[in-house]
């Protein structure tokens, strides 16, 4: 009877299974075979490590886990030290700080230490801090589940006004106009709504003030600045105030002026008119002395709404006025510009 066997190299691979490696290994097993071959070729071990941009202490590392342990001996290893600082409290204490969280379990360290110390024990705030997270490690400390009680309000859904894009960039005047209102408050009791319009390329501005923020006085404003700005509107950027909603939002989509509203919480989003409340607040209010009527207010904020775009210069335009700015580099505007 003949007994045929399978070749030797069969039994090698079998004793030897091909080991599967992490990428990570993989790149340093190939790392090592480049340093190698490039020893070969003469170099030293540092002239190939500096080659390769490796640490050569690295590549000596993992060439002696690679003869020891093999391709597996590449993995990442844990990094953990050897000897790891052990606590330094006794069971007491961490039952002490365990029962007074779980009496006041929104109370952090640096209160709870307070309570300790009137209690006796010699403990410092880090220990504290260090006992709760391994009482939280250890399963035996478990955070309350939170009630929500914040009166959110659920957003309404716009049917024009949207996200303003991200490839959207104001480039001429009139691609984009941020709107926002500002409280007024010259005397206790006495309130106004200042509304702003600023333009982000010009910085031209127009400004009214009225008794409410409301729907109406929004529809009202946006008739004034369609009518008081030089050029032709395309985008507006408000908050998401209530006044900004329905019919105002109704008035832009039937002019066909792309509405854009801000996302909760956002107000350096809309920071050409945040500064522009700041310039009319220190430069006109506070140094107005007429009277705080609502018509004479607006009377007198026309009269400076003139000075702010035809004299006065602005830093961010070079030194020159909004008009002055349009009649340079915009001259095509330039004609429906006047001081009237």
């Amino acid at each position: 009877m003949r007994v045929l066997g399978l070749p030797p190299a069969f039994y090698h691979i079998a004793r030897h299974p091909p080991v599967d490696l992490s990428p990570k290994a993989q790149e340093r097993l190939r790392w090592l075979r480049c340093w190698q071959a490039l020893r070969r070729q003469g170099l030293s071990s540092t002239q190939a490590s500096e080659v390769l941009g490796l640490p050569r202490s690295s590549l000596y590392r993992w060439q002696r886990r690679l003869k020891r342990d093999g391709p597996q001996g590449l993995e990442a290893r844990s990094r953990q030290p050897h000897r790891r600082r052990q606590p330094t409290w006794s069971p007491e204490l961490a039952q002490a700080v365990l029962r007074l969280r779980e009496d006041h379990p929104r109370w952090g360290k640096d209160k709870l230490v307070v309570l300790l110390r009137r209690e006796g024990w010699q403990v410092s705030t880090s220990m504290v801090g260090r006992i709760l997270a391994r009482l939280k490690a250890r399963g035996a400390l478990r955070e309350p589940l939170a009630h929500r009680i914040s009166a959110r309000k659920r957003p309404w859904r716009r049917p024009y006004a949207l996200r303003k894009p991200k490839d959207y960039q104001p480039r001429l005047p009139g691609d984009l106009v941020q709107v926002d209102t500002l409280d007024v408050r010259p005397l206790p009791g006495v309130v106004f709504k200042h509304f702003t319009a600023r333009d982000v390329t010009s910085r031209w501005d127009v400004v009214e003030v009225y008794s409410r923020a409301t729907v109406p006085t929004a529809c009202r404003f946006l008739e004034a600045l369609l009518e008081r700005m030089p050029f032709p509107v395309k985008a507006l950027q408000v908050d998401g105030g209530s006044e900004f909603a329905t019919a105002f939002e109704q008035a832009c989509q039937d002019r066909g002026i792309r509405l854009f509203v801000l996302p909760p919480r956002s107000p350096k989003l809309n920071g050409c008119v945040e500064r522009a409340h700041k310039t009319h607040t220190e430069e006109f209010y506070e140094v107005y002395d007429g009277e705080l009527e609502l018509t004479m207010v607006n009377k007198a904020l026309r009269e400076w709404e003139q000075v702010y775009n035809h004299f006065r210069p602005h830093q961010a335009l070079d030194g020159r006025t909004p008009a002055e700015y349009i009649q340079h580099c915009h001259p095509d505007l330039a004609p429906s510009l006047s001081h009237m």
